[in-house]
């Protein structure tokens, strides 16, 4: 368990790590290999200032339960900082000092600073949480092999592991697990998942074809030949799947996907946390001119942060710029934005045709509940219809929702009224998750910004 020394660390390691990363862009960017004194003593100036407002907002000291706050108070100390910036670079001659190292310093440092405390807070919650949260796993059979995959569960001694209980499968399987333990059977296993908090099933069944099997392997002993058994895995479960194991018990997880490797998940969450850093400092004019627009044209507030579903089925609250003059409840909406809406407004309706009201969720992603590229969240009512008209509709909520995603970029954004327009939508968002790679989601970010075809079916 991270204890609060540890957590406190972190974010002062964090601050360390921005100082010497934006230090060696600073020198390397501009090739000032031989600064003078006077730029290391400036340099050292704004670290011992940060770590002084850090102390001041008590960054270090405080425990934040919440991310939004986390970030709230990182922004406003890195508001103070810039301003002292700003004071001392239109103050002091710039012949003292390179004015290039400088700037670069200052702007690497700020937009650095955000996303890696971002994501020293993301990579703490998921710890602590990994440590704390029950896991529920209910096993499919009664029979040897299902009771042996108990046994190795509980040896594992995780805590949190929890067997919820056995789910009979086969009429003829002779149940060699407690009577107590069976939850159910296979014809009401949708009404079990839908009233009980599953994790993960294990399948224990027994092959059908095991008798043939073990005659092969009789007649091959009988002969002295040796014997080796290819499962048709793929034949089974697709292509998308993996070895693992139980203790002793070979596993293997269905529908394996690219964002499940370690390292795929670490890039993808770094650069989100550093893009999204960037666009919120560099858009930071524009939304100061968006929110003064749509207080000017209607009363009420600048942002409408509704009610999405996100990773593992999740509510979130999104960030977006207010634009109707009547929204929609933030919790359990229903109505849908048709073309000529009459309750979005002049300005909304630019905002919306150049999705520029959903550029606030760049501090989603920063606080760690979306990803820049990702599947589109979407309302709760509106994934409940989904999940019961699209088959695996619900296997893109494996991951982060996105703020934009390969199903946008491909037309496939809007409504969802045909079954077409609903099928599509899943298609190509489980094509991307089938497909990550980094390269992709640059790409997507790319057709997005310069693509007409991602912005035909705004309105």
């Amino acid at each position: 368990m991270i204890s609060p020394r540890q957590i406190k660390l972190s974010y002062f390691g964090g601050d360390i790590l921005t100082f010497v990363i934006a230090l060696i862009i600073s020198i390397q960017l501009f090739n000032n290999r031989n600064l003078e004194r006077l730029n290391w003593e400036i340099f050292a100036g704004f670290i011992l200032l940060w770590f002084l407002i850090c102390y001041w907002r008590k960054l270090y000291f405080l425990n934040f339960h919440q991310r939004p706050n986390l970030l709230a108070g990182y922004i406003k100390a890195f508001i103070v900082l810039l301003v002292i910036f700003l004071i001392f670079f239109f103050t002091s001659p710039s012949t003292l000092y390179s004015v290039r190292a400088v700037i670069a310093f200052a702007i690497t440092f700020q937009v650095l600073g955000i996303s890696i405390n971002m994501l020293a807070v993301n990579y703490i919650d998921f710890a602590k949480n990994k440590a704390k949260k029950e896991r529920f796993t209910l096993i499919a059979g009664v029979g040897n092999l299902a009771e042996c995959v108990e046994r190795q569960l509980n040896s594992q001694g995780k805590e949190g592991l929890k067997v919820k209980g056995f789910i009979d499968c086969q009429k003829k399987e002779s149940c060699l697990v407690g009577k107590d333990k069976v939850v159910g059977d296979l014809d009401h296993i949708h009404e079990y998942l839908r009233e009980n908090p599953v994790d993960e099933i294990v399948i224990a069944l027994p092959i059908k074809a095991s008798k043939k099997v073990r005659n092969i392997i009789a007649a091959a002993d009988y002969h002295g030949v040796r014997v080796k058994y290819i499962p048709d895995y793929q034949g089974i479960f697709g292509k998308n799947y993996k070895i693992t194991k139980y203790g002793q018990i070979d596993a293997v997880n269905v529908r394996q996907l690219p964002l499940d490797e370690t390292h795929a998940f670490i890039l993808k969450n770094s650069f989100d946390k550093v893009f999204a850093a960037l666009a919120l400092i560099g858009l930071l004019p524009l939304f100061i001119v968006i929110a003064l627009l749509i207080k000017f044209e209607t009363p009420g507030p600048v942002f409408y942060c509704p009610i999405r579903i996100g990773k593992g089925g999740k509510p979130f609250k999104v960030y977006k710029f207010r634009s109707m003059s009547n929204n929609d409840t933030i919790s359990g909406g229903l109505l849908s934005t048709q073309k000529d809406d009459p309750r979005v407004t002049n300005i909304g309706r630019i905002l919306r045709r150049y999705s520029l009201d959903e550029l606030p969720q760049f501090l989603n992603v920063l606080i760690g509940n979306m990803s820049v590229v990702g599947p589109r969240p979407h309302r709760s009512f509106l994934n409940q219809q989904l999940q019961a008209s699209v088959d695996k509709y619900m296997i893109r909520h494996y991951f982060k929702p996105g703020i934009t995603g390969w199903a946008q970029v491909n037309g496939w954004r809007g409504p969802t009224e045909t079954e077409e327009q609903r099928i599509q939508r899943t298609l190509h968002d489980l094509w991307y998750m089938e497909n990550w790679s980094f390269v992709l989601d640059l790409k997507i970010i790319y057709r997005t910004i310069f693509s007409a075809k991602t912005h035909t079916i705004a309105f």
